[in-house]
């Protein structure tokens, strides 16, 4: 069973903590049900990967919900398994009684949330979170404390209720943007004004609403965050969550910000996910989508051919990704001479102005890969004999 711990975590400034809620939150995505064998090799790829923390569900939700957890943490070995719980006493047993050692606690604390949702004053919320802490820590467990739709709280009360939890003994606190309605500068504002008020590590949680979540996230870290909530694919309610495969690798990329991920694993989980959540990744998607290292356009081909970072932020190698040269009416010879040197075909300047003409005068909307140019070289080269 993973284990979590203040003293044995790494503090230094540049190692950013990556806790992944598919298995809780991503699965919470319209139509979306994993098997208890799908969320098992999910987790086993999510631990793999190297995923500090993995959510592996909210055990109070139903039988098989806690039972999945439990097996999940019965058999990491390396990642934190933590487990979901609202502010009352037998969500907490819940977690508890699957053997977890690390509880996330939740509540609403937007007016929006407190008057129409819970029904209950600040007063009464502030008084929830100190007694559910408080249990959950006698208990032994390390308490992470969400104000869910933190980003709509009225700040004084938002800090107020912080500190609160802090005092009552969570070792974390999240801030949630429940409805994806935070901007990257009022991100970094947020966590940066927050974290002068107390001592202990923020974490931020973004939903994709407004097609900001990978944004708000790394703007969240610039603002002092020190773990970022992640799903595989951006997979989650509405719009979906934080894209784990674009958070990580923009950390890396722009603010050198150190993780524990194996990015080369990055693409092979990406696509486990895709496949048992049932939902396609966007062929143009970051990162992971088809054609995320794909080059058609003629310029684009040559310069990267011949020095890939002309037109490639990232070598896709380091996601365990191949550069893809696909054909098509933008396409110029440097494409098909690429292919057919990577595969050993040699043809003639004749030859290659053939196949691209051919390409060319097709009305159609299809894209060639590499498969179908060795196909039309190889047709020419029996012609010609």
């Amino acid at each position: 069973m993973g284990t979590y711990s203040k003293n044995g975590m790494d503090t230094s400034d540049k190692r950013i903590t990556v806790f992944d809620t598919t298995l809780r939150d991503g699965e919470q995505s319209p139509g979306t049900k994993f098997s208890f064998r799908e969320k098992l090799k999910i987790a086993s790829a999510l631990e793999d990967t190297g995923v500090d923390i993995i959510e592996a569900g909210f055990p109070a939700v139903s039988n098989d919900e806690f039972h999945s957890v439990r097996e999940i943490n019965s058999v990491a070995s390396k990642s934190t398994i933590c487990g979901l719980s609202r502010c009352n006493d037998d969500d907490i047993d819940s977690v508890i009684n699957a053997g977890l050692n690390y509880i996330h606690i939740f509540i609403a604390t937007s007016d929006i949330h407190l008057k129409n949702k819970l029904k209950i004053t600040r007063e009464q919320a502030i008084e929830k979170v100190k007694e559910s802490i408080e249990k959950a820590t006698r208990a032994g467990l390390y308490v992470e404390f969400s104000a869910e739709d933190a980003t709509r709280t009225d700040m004084d009360f938002l800090i107020k209720m912080f500190e609160e939890a802090e005092r009552s003994g969570a070792a974390k606190i999240n801030i949630p943007d429940t409805v994806g309605v935070m901007n990257p500068i009022s991100m970094t504002n947020l966590v940066s004004d927050i974290k002068k008020n107390i001592k202990i590590p923020i974490s931020v949680h973004c939903h994709n609403d407004f097609g900001l979540a990978t944004a708000n996230s790394i703007f969240g870290v610039l603002g002092g965050a020190s773990q970022v909530q992640v799903t595989v694919n951006g997979i989650g309610e509405r719009a979906g969550n934080a894209s784990f495969e674009e958070v990580v690798t923009s950390l890396y990329a722009f603010m050198n910000k150190k993780t524990n991920i194996d990015f080369s694993k990055i693409y092979k989980i990406s696509q486990m996910v895709s496949e048992y959540s049932g939902m396609e990744i966007q062929k143009n998607k970051a990162i992971t989508g088809e054609n995320a290292f794909s080059h058609e356009a003629g310029i684009h081909v040559n310069g990267v051919i011949n020095y890939p970072a002309t037109y490639e932020a990232i070598d896709p190698e380091l996601v365990g990704r191949q550069r893809n040269i696909v054909v098509g009416k933008h396409s110029g010879k440097s494409s098909i001479n690429w292919i057919l040197n990577k595969n050993g075909i040699k043809c003639s300047e004749e030859e290659v102005k053939f196949i691209l003409d051919e390409i060319k005068s097709d009305n159609s909307k299809r894209v060639l890969n590499e498969k179908d140019i060795i196909n039309m070289a190889n047709t020419i080269k029996v012609k010609g004999e």
